[in-house]
């Protein structure tokens, strides 16, 4: 599976380095010859060095200031993302052509170029793709200035079953957090401010403090401390939380990492919660909080995560409510809505919107969707909500294209 991926991955490449090449070399044939010739060998130079500088720098080979790689890895990616756009619609357009040479063949019929405009519908495709293709890379560049963009998100969620004393109640959720990709403190801080200033009765964390080492956490420690609640403050680990993704000295290495940074939870006054359950209670009534490890239906994350550990215990026929923390929402898609239908609402974090897409009113829209069903904002199948955090922090790119970073108010209702 791995070698068909790999080999499915650089024939992509390929065809959009090929439809790439093709497009801009035409939109410059009426350049004079010299020009033309520097302005494509410019091009060339540019592309191999994205890549083989993307490649060095994510295999950490060369020490740069931060700075300069965050436009560089944002500048390779807005190329790559390009170019698979350009590739898109030129594929498109030769499988059009192809289809009509098809069909006039067969009828016998000379093939008629469609004008518009003086153009055709081929060259005009091609200027197209081009012009979005440009804007897709100055939009990756210009995405590093949003990376500490925070936006709050204002959700309220209507449950019949919610005990009385818990409507009006309010939450607040942060994930992804990604300590190890920050670089400014100051704005960082900010963002904690923005999230007490809404005054929550609670606050969750749904995972990914770091992304690998919990080292990373470093002075934003006292930042994150900050964050305070009148009922308290409860996170769960995510995917990148357990230092899966590195190479340790040794076994035993790995286990202190994960230790520290379940230490670093308790130290600024976080509930780590590790598949279990607490009971919240406001006035005479009561609602169950559940808090699992990660746990992922993708074949690549793992699933440390236990719904049946987390129940051990819970009280199901005096507690008419519950709210899960879970990291992953594919564990939302896999397991709670059919193994669990007494779950009302689960929070989860992990897509982070692919910090690439467009929301606006009318559209929503991120690659990540065709990964995950449920990627950013609220959902519901049934009785059964959930909520999925685009993210606090970022990772791999340093910017935000289109998804923001979010801090998450949602208030209950009966």
């Amino acid at each position: 599976m791995n070698t068909i991926r790999i080999i499915l991955f650089f024939t992509v490449v390929a065809l959009a380095e090929y439809y790439s090449f093709i497009v801009l070399k035409s939109a410059l044939r009426n350049m004079p010859y010299t020009a033309r010739n520097i302005a494509m060998g410019l091009y060339v130079l540019i592309d191999i060095l994205c890549w083989t500088g993307f490649f060095i720098l994510r295999s950490g080979l060369l020490n740069i200031p931060n700075s300069v790689k965050t436009v560089y890895i944002a500048l390779a990616i807005g190329l790559l993302v390009s170019k698979v756009l350009i590739l898109v619609i030129m594929l498109g357009d030769d499988l059009r052509r192809a289809v009509l040479l098809l069909i006039n063949k067969a009828k016998d019929e000379p093939v008629q170029a469609i004008v518009s405009n003086g153009i055709s519908r081929s060259t005009f495709l091609s200027r197209l793709a081009l012009v979005l293709g440009a804007g897709i890379i100055v939009g990756f560049i210009n995405g590093i200035g949003n990376r500490y963009r925070y936006q709050i998100k204002r959700v309220k969620v209507k449950f019949p079953n919610l005990p009385a004393a818990f409507a009006g109640f309010k939450i607040v959720q942060l994930s992804d957090i990604h300590s190890g990709s920050f670089d400014n403190e100051e704005a960082v801080a900010k963002g904690i401010q923005m999230a007490l200033d809404l005054q929550p009765d609670i606050i969750f964390f749904t995972g990914d403090l770091v992304n690998d080492r919990s080292t990373e956490v470093g002075a934003y420690q006292k930042i994150f401390s900050r964050l305070k609640a009148p009922m308290g403050v409860y996170s769960i680990l995510g995917n990148h939380d357990y230092g899966d993704y590195v190479t340790w000295p040794t076994p035993e290495s790995k286990v202190e990492n994960l230790e520290m940074l379940k230490k670093i939870h308790a130290d600024m006054g976080w509930r780590l919660m590790m598949n279990e359950h607490i009971i919240l209670e406001r006035g005479a009534d009561k609602i169950a909080l559940i808090g699992i490890e990660n746990w992922g239906a993708k074949a690549h994350f793992p699933k440390y995560g236990s719904m049946k550990k987390a129940y051990e215990g819970l009280p199901e026929k005096n507690i008419p409510f519950k709210i899960l923390l879970s990291h992953d929402p594919s564990h939302w898609t896999n397991q709670v809505r059919t193994e669990y239908p007494d779950v009302d609402l689960t929070f989860s974090g992990h897509t982070h919107g692919m910090q690439f897409g467009v929301e606006i009113p009318w559209l929503k829209w991120s690659p990540v969707q065709y990964i995950y069903k449920y990627w950013a904002g609220l959902y519901n199948e049934g009785k059964q909500y959930l909520y999925v955090n685009r993210g606090f922090g970022f990772l791999g790119y340093q910017g935000r294209f289109g998804i923001l970073p979010e801090i998450t108010f949602l208030e209950l209702s009966n």
